[in-house]
C-alpha cells in the first residue's frame, strides 16, 4: 500500500480568514501526530497565501481548481504556475461541482497536463451521478478515466491521484458500501491497465470521496482498497477530520 493520503476540500468555506486559520491549526496539530499519513488541505484560493505562512511540514496545500493556460485574458481564473508560486503542491481537477457547471472531460484532461507541467500533483475527480441495474455507470467511469489519461505520458502516472467520488454520495449523507468502494477500486485499476498497461496503472494513487465521516472512515479504508480519502464537510470539523486521519494511520 502507498502512503495514506487524506485530503480536506473546504469548498467555499469558512466565511472568514480567522476561522480558516483556527481550523488549519487544528488540522496541522492532528497531522503532526501521524507522520505516516500525507495530509493535504484545499482551502478557498483567497486563503492560500496566509495559510502557507504557517503550513510547516505536517500539511501540504492544494488549490480547488485551476485554468489550463499558464497566463492570459481569463478574468477570475488562476493558473497552475501561480498556484505553484504560492507554495501549493496539489490541485483538485474535475470535481463534480465543476463538471456540473460545464467542465468537460476534455477540459479536465487539459487541466491535468497543465498541472503536471507546473510540477504539481493533480487530484483527478471522477464519479457517476447515479447507479443503474444494468451497470452502465461503469462505462461512464471508463470514459472519464480514459479521456483524463490518454494524453498523459506513462512516466507521469506516478504523479497523479484519482479521487473516486460517487456524486450521489456527496453531501447527501449516503455513502457507498465497502463492497462498492472495493469494486470501483478494482475497476479503475482494470481500466488503467487495459488502456495504459499494468506498470503505469499501478503507479496511480486511488482514493475515495463521498460522505466520508469519522464513523465510517476506518471500515472504508481497511476493506475498501483505496489509499485514502477526499473529505468535504467533515474536514471543517477538526475533531472529525482528525479521526479520519487516525483511521488511515499505519
Amino acid at each position: 500500500m502507498p502512503q495514506p493520503l487524506v485530503i480536506a476540500n473546504w469548498k467555499m468555506n469558512p466565511q472568514t480568514l480567522t476561522e480558516a486559520k483556527q481550523i488549519f491549526v487544528g488540522i496541522k496539530n492532528a497531522a503532526k501526530k501521524h507522520p505516516s499519513v500525507s495530509v493535504v488541505l484545499a482551502p478557498p484560493a483567497i486563503y492560500l497565501t496566509e495559510l502557507m505562512k504557517s503550513a510547516g511540514g505536517a500539511v501540504s496545500l492544494a488549490a480547488q481548481n485551476t485554468h489550463s493556460e499558464p497566463l492570459g485574458s481569463f478574468t477570475g481564473e488562476i493558473s497552475p504556475t501561480m498556484i505553484s508560486a504560492l507554495g501549493a503542491k496539489y490541485i483538485i481537477v474535475g470535481h463534480s461541482e465543476r463538471r456540473m457547471i460545464g467542465e468537460s472531460n476534455g477540459d479536465v484532461a487539459k487541466k491535468i497536463m497543465a498541472t503536471l507541467k507546473a510540477r504539481l500533483t493533480p487530484i483527478v475527480c471522477i464519479g457517476e451521478s447515479a447507479r443503474d441495474s444494468q451497470g452502465n455507470f461503469f462505462t461512464f467511469i471508463e470514459t472519464q478515466v480514459e479521456t483524463a489519461f490518454e494524453i498523459v505520458p506513462r512516466t507521469r502516472f506516478k504523479d497523479i491521484v484519482i479521487a473516486y467520488e460517487p456524486i450521489w454520495a456527496i453531501g447527501t449523507g449516503a455513502t457507498a458500501t465497502v463492497e462498492d468502494v472495493k469494486e470501483m477500486q478494482l475497476f479503475i485499476l482494470k481500466i488503467l491497465t487495459k488502456h495504459f498497461g499494468r506498470t503505469a496503472a499501478e503507479q496511480v494513487t486511488i482514493i475515495y470521496g463521498g460522505s466520508v465521516k469519522p464513523d465510517n472512515a476506518a471500515k472504508l479504508y481497511e476493506a475498501g482498497g483505496m489509499s485514502g480519502f477526499l473529505v468535504g464537510g467533515a474536514s471543517l470539523k477538526v475533531t472529525d477530520f482528525a479521526t479520519i486521519i487516525v483511521a488511515t494511520a499505519n
